[in-house]
């Protein structure tokens, strides 16, 4: 395989940095310890019916006490980089600008950065100014599309407001998530605290610390469902509307004028002085990215651009390997496709944040079985192969690779039913144990290391 692997990959580019990713909510646990505050989703997932199987983040992997060991483990598979978040609640838990930040949660993810960087591994984190000496590579906010259409459109993330009423006795995902003169013009805001902390960081913290900072964006490669005219331009329509609505406004200083047409006075305009502070506010390209729809016109979905997503083809075949998230199909093609269109529209470098894969029913399988994860190698397989491809042959300028995740975890909505881990997580003994996935990404990465100079 590694012979084969590095004829038709080439290398990595020199300082690439090549880790795993996680979350702090989704790992840490240990929600009242520490001086810890409240954050919202402590209790909306302890709320009924938030969670697929009905448990919350009070424990998840316990990495708040077993950092250690996971720092440990990453040595071990040799990774350059880690990926992760500080969590708010730890650092200020009163929440308020102005309110005392706890000494109990510096402490905490100062120690994990200095050990991090004892064992050379490169810390690439959501951004707080206390640790600047020491991380360069800062995120403001991750996946805005995702706090602002799951949590205030469809209401199925925290806070969890919607127009559904099932889900909540209050919002208006017809408004909250873009209009101007709402108070919870969620997109809109989240685009503007971006460019403000971006701001803060160059002019106070960046001539000192030589740091990056840049912003996180989900987003999928869509495919036209088949060759009719009707859905000729239905990618580009659901693009815009998944990766537009953050991207265009930072790279290029406009919303994409799909949104406009489709949200009228919904969607807000910038002031000249906003415009000013958004364009060019990211010093790169963060990039969440797991699969690839067909795209069809159709359908009264605003949160896609009025597009409807299917993984079936027209003769009924699907795309590729179903996971167990219903969003989720493995069509590593798709990756490529996405780097190159990212690089060539908005012409910034690329850090791949997030790429993973669920394998259906694997919180149900024996261990054993489960540490066997071939589609989830065989996702991994396609999507460097890929990542290599439009690195070497198409010469987009990618600076990272974060797998999605390092341990398995709790995954928001879909709770502890769904695994994304190269590291299988006992929940009940909190032991980890390395899945073929991440066997096969340690390969990986030595083969291309004895190739790349670093």
């Amino acid at each position: 395989m590694s012979a084969t692997f590095a004829t038709a990959t080439k290398k990595l580019p020199a300082g690439f940095l090549w880790g795993f990713a996680t979350a702090a909510f989704q790992i840490e646990g240990s929600t009242s310890t520490g001086g810890r505050g409240k954050s919202i989703w402590d209790d909306f997932s302890r709320m009924p019916g938030k969670t697929q199987d009905g448990k919350n983040g009070d424990v998840a992997t316990d990495s708040y006490r077993l950092w250690r060991e996971d720092v440990e483990l990453l040595s071990q598979y040799g990774v350059k980089a880690y990926r992760f978040s500080i969590s708010w609640s730890r650092i200020i838990p009163l929440g308020g600008r102005a309110d005392p930040v706890n000494p109990e949660g510096i402490k905490f993810y100062s120690d994990l950065i200095d050990e991090l960087l004892g064992r050379g591994i490169v810390p690439f984190v959501i951004c707080f100014e206390a640790f600047g000496d020491r991380v360069k590579h800062w995120l403001t906010i991750n996946e805005p599309w995702v706090i602002a259409i799951h949590g205030y459109g469809r209401g199925i993330f925290a806070p969890g407001r919607s127009s559904d009423r099932t889900r909540c006795a209050e919002g208006n995902s017809a408004t909250e998530p873009w209009i101007a003169d709402c108070m919870a013009s969620v997109g809109h805001s989240l685009i503007l605290a971006h460019a403000n902390a971006a701001k803060l960081y160059r002019e106070s913290y960046k001539p000192k610390q030589k740091g990056q900072i840049g912003i996180t964006l989900n987003g999928d490669w869509e495919m036209p469902y088949d060759n009719s005219p009707e859905n000729a331009e239905a990618p580009q329509r659901a693009l815009d509307f998944a990766i537009g609505w953050y991207a265009d406004p930072i790279y290029l200083g406009h919303y994409p004028s799909y949104m406009k047409t489709v949200l009228g006075d919904r969607l807000p305009t910038f002031t000249s002085e906003e415009l000013a502070l958004v364009r060019g506010s990211s010093d790169f390209y963060g990039m969440n990215t797991y699969t690839t729809n067909l795209a069809r016109a159709g359908g009264n979905d605003e949160f896609q651009g009025n597009v409807e997503y299917t993984f079936t083809r027209p003769d009924g075949t699907q795309l590729g390997t179903q996971a167990q998230s219903a969003w989720l199909q493995d069509y590593p093609e798709g990756l490529r496709a996405l780097l190159n269109y990212v690089w060539k529209k908005y012409k910034m470098p690329i850090y791949i944040t997030e790429n993973g894969f669920s394998i259906k029913n694997e919180n149900d399988m024996p261990l054993e079985q489960a540490l066997v994860d071939t589609d989830r190698v065989n996702y991994f397989r396609g999507t460097t192969k890929n990542l290599l491809a439009a690195i070497n042959e198409d010469g987009v300028d990618v600076r990272s690779y974060f797998p999605w995740s390092f341990l398995d975890n709790f995954e928001w909505a879909e709770g502890y039913l769904t695994r994304f881990g190269v590291t299988y997580v006992d929940y009940e003994t909190q032991k980890r144990y390395p899945k073929a996935s991440a066997k096969f990404l340690i390969e990986v990465l030595s083969l291309l290391q004895s190739i790349t100079k670093y």
